[in-house]
Formats: structure tokens, sequence, C-alpha cells
């Protein structure tokens, strides 16, 4: 598909100048933010006969890079961290939440049900049942959209979501020769037995396997997949670079305007209070153009600048009935309505999940692209979003690949991901899905908006889009 795309998508390419009018616009709405907003008036998604699920309220511990001031901890602290978190701004007690699921995707094998380990930390209930989740960047997603089963089912009536990555120690396992030796010599019955395994140990058997961020099907990393995506859609650097600084720019002025209420302080044991994000680096065009590819050395174009970094950090959002968080005297921020999940082709097509999402979401909720008020979409690669916006806005692509009589249509820039993405405040892979869904519901009530849309791509070629109603304020 990749050479396919690569030749017809050319001549319907989006240009540098187009990306710079776009960040020029989007810049410029962010001097409007503080300014009074009236709340639009369109249909709600109620449905006679469906419970409505709310969202009450969303925290995240700040999004630190790998290495830094978390580097001591393990995951199931900054999972603790953001779960005290809530009940702090909530006031919700311990043992009245009927459920907890958490996502994460490279595993603490001490704390392999890390939801669990969190809540018990935090002091919730241990009557309290939790499980974890792992979807790849959307583990989050799919921990709060199991909690809205569970409440459309009936089943629950209060669920804690939330999910958590900390890159600063991944497990690293020996050979699987030497795993094998090891195993076996924990079986010898003898010491001739036992020394004859230790004899059979070569200095190759020491080699250790790191994890690899790469497709186990494909054997590619997503660096590599990002890199052919932006040439197929003929996405440049300068588009690329342009978009990062864009993201680290906006990201940098919600912080100084106070707008990114989920982040909550937390005392680091041993260290400073950390109470914002610290990978929000607004850098020049120039400095940019300066770094040399990442992945597709020499003619590459995604670079370590205009991609997202390793990150730490978990989330934790608390969803109910909106009977339930009523009676309990709570004041909801948004309603939860349609999502979807999509997977596809991971090997040419793996980051174009929101392309696939969006319409299909839209459709569930009876929506156009033009009724959404916010648009917040995971920046995995700032190659990897203005490809999904220009497949969005391709008929070609929409009638050859989705079988869909004409595009979707993309979201406007200026309406887009305007207090940063996951290319400036970082990216915990499971934990970026709350901070998005909480973001929308934010943005919804600051500037008057009615509904907001999340969409995000994850491995394995698999996507997500979720529908969210603002609450009548």
């Amino acid at each position: 598909m990749a050479s396919r795309l690569l030749n017809t998508m050319r001549t319907g390419a989006v240009g540098p100048s187009w990306a710079v009018r776009s960040v020029a616009r989007s810049l410029s709405t962010t001097t409007q933010l503080h300014a009074p907003v009236q709340t639009k008036s369109k249909k709600t998604l109620a449905r006679p006969g469906v419970k409505n699920i709310v969202l009450v309220e969303g925290v995240r511990t700040p999004f630190l890079l790998s290495g830094t001031v978390y580097a001591d901890l393990m995951p199931h602290d900054l999972a603790r961290a953001s779960l005290q978190g809530l009940l702090n701004r909530t006031g919700i007690p311990k043992d009245a939440v009927d459920y907890l699921i958490y996502g994460t995707v490279i595993q603490e094998v001490k704390t392999s049900n890390v939801a669990r380990e969190a809540a018990l930390g935090a002091g919730f209930s241990d009557k309290i049942p939790a499980h974890t989740v792992t979807m790849a960047c959307i583990s989050s997603n799919q921990a709060m959209t199991s909690g809205v089963g569970l409440i459309a089912a009936g089943q629950c009536d209060a669920i804690v979501a939330g999910g958590v990555e900390f890159m600063s120690d991944v497990p690293i396992r020996h050979s699987r020769k030497m795993r094998k030796t090891m195993l076996n010599l924990n079986k010898a019955k003898s010491v001739g037995q036992r020394l004859g395994l230790l004899a059979s140990i070569r200095l190759a058997h020491l080699a250790p396997e790191l994890p690899a961020v790469a497709e186990f099907s494909t054997a590619e990393t997503m660096g590599h997949s990002a890199d052919r995506l932006a040439a197929a859609f003929g996405v440049t650097r300068q588009e690329q670079d342009e978009f990062a600084l864009r993201s680290h720019t906006l990201a940098k002025k919600a912080q100084d305007q106070g707008l990114l209420e989920d982040v909550i302080s937390f005392k680091v044991p041993g260290r400073d209070i950390v109470s914002k994000d610290n990978g929000i680096r607004p850098s020049s065009m120039e400095q940019m153009s300066k770094l040399k590819p990442a992945f597709i050395k020499p003619h590459g174009t995604v670079t370590a600048a205009n991609s997202s970094f390793l990150t730490d950090g978990a989330s934790a959002v608390l969803i109910m009935s909106e009977e339930k968080a009523l009676s309990m005297g709570f004041k909801p921020k948004a309603y939860l309505r349609d999502f979807v999940y999509v997977s596809q082709d991971p090997k040419d097509q793996l980051l174009l999940g929101p392309t696939y999402a969006t319409p299909k979401v839209l459709e569930r909720a009876g929506l156009s692209m033009s009724d959404i008020d916010v648009f917040e979409f995971h920046e995995a690669f700032a190659g990897q979003i203005m490809a999904n916006l220009k497949a969005m806005d391709s008929d070609w692509f929409a009638q050859t690949y989705m079988g869909r009589k004409e595009k979707v249509g993309s979201p406007p820039l200026d309406k887009f991901n305007l207090w940063g993405g996951s290319l400036s405040l970082g990216h915990p892979f499971g934990a970026t899905g709350c901070r998005l869904v909480t973001t929308v519901a934010h943005r919804l009530k600051k500037e008057g908006g009615q509904y907001g849309m999340v969409a995000a791509c994850a491995a394995g070629g698999q996507g997500h889009a979720m529908v969210i109603e603002a609450y009548p304020q």
C-alpha cells in the first residue's frame, strides 16, 4: 500500500505553507481561551432507555521524561498516586467504588495486576475487585470503556479507570537458552546434574533480551512505520517539525495559563514535589532542522523532536451512572457517549486508527465532523497525525481502502489539540487515553462546546474513537 499511496497522494499533498498557516491559526486561538464562552445549543445524545454514563473527575500525575524524577519508583507507585489524587479531588469514600480497571503496556512482573496493587496501596477497600488490561496506546481507553460496559449492564454504578506506564525501569530477560538452563537447574536432583547444566552455559547465553518497541507480526518499529506512512502521504520533514513545534508551544501556553487542571502534585519519596510535566520544550524550526533522522537513515523524516518521547506517568478517572453521581452530590464534567474500536493491517496501516474510527463513531452518534467542537487526537508522531489528517480528507483513500463513498473530512486545526498533545505533554503508553478524555471535558467547558471527540492509534494496527458530550452547566 505504501508505494501506491506515495504515488497517488503526492499530487494532493498539503504543502508546508499550509502547515505554517494552520500553526498560526491554531496558535491565535489560544489568545481567546479566557474570553467569555456561551455553550452551543444542540441536540443531546441521550437515548430513551439507555443509561447516561458520566465522567465525574479525571486526574493524572505529572508526565515526566523517563529516567528523571520518577526513576527510582515502580509502576504501582505512580498508579497509587493517581488514585490518591482522585480520592482527594472527589472526596468519594474508599468503599463507594464498585470496580477498578487499569491499563498498562509493559508490565512489571512483580505487580502484574497493577490495578489491584495500586488500589490496595491507595487505601481502597480490599473488597473492591480490580483488573488490568493491555491494548497498547489505547489501554486506558479500554479500561474506561470496559467500565462503561459494566455500568451499562447494571453490574456497577461507580468505576475507577486509569492507566500507568513506567519506562524508567522495564523488564529485561535472560536469553531463552539461559532461562531454560536456569529452570532445569532448579529441577536438578543431583550435584552431577547441576554441574552438567552449569558446564553447558556459554557466553552467548548471558546476552540479555531487551524489550522491543516493535510489532511482533512485522518486526518493524513504530518509528519506522511512521516514517513510511509520512512518505506515503507526502508529509514533509518541515510539516512534521512545524506540527511538533505547534504542540510544544500550545502545551506551554496551556501550562502557563493553568489550563492543565488534571495534573496533581506528587511528592516523590526522597525527592521534591512534582507538579507539572517536564517534557514541554518549545524550540525553533532552526534547531529542530539540525536533528538527524531517528529511524530510516539518512533520508527519513521522523526525528526525536517530532516524535513522542518515552514517558513515566499515571492517570485515573471516576465514571458513574448519572443517577448515582447526582445522588452522591457530584457535578459531572461530561457524558461518555458512543465509542468504537477498529483494527487494520499492521504493516502499512499501523497508525491509521483515527482515520478508520472517526467516521464509524460519528455514524453511531448521528453526528458529522462539523458538529464536533473539540478534537483531542493522540500524537504518537507528527508524521502520523498529519498522515491521518490527509487520509481523512481524501475521497480516494475513503473509496479505495475504507469502502466508503466519500471522505469524512479532517478536523479543523483551530479545534484540534489546542492544549498540546502527546508530542509535548508526554505519552505514558497506558495512561494517555484518560488524559485525552479529561482534556476534552475541560475544553468543552472552557470553550462552550457541546461535543468532543477522542481518537488514537495503537500498536497492532488498532484504533479507538469516542464521542463525549458536555454536561449542562
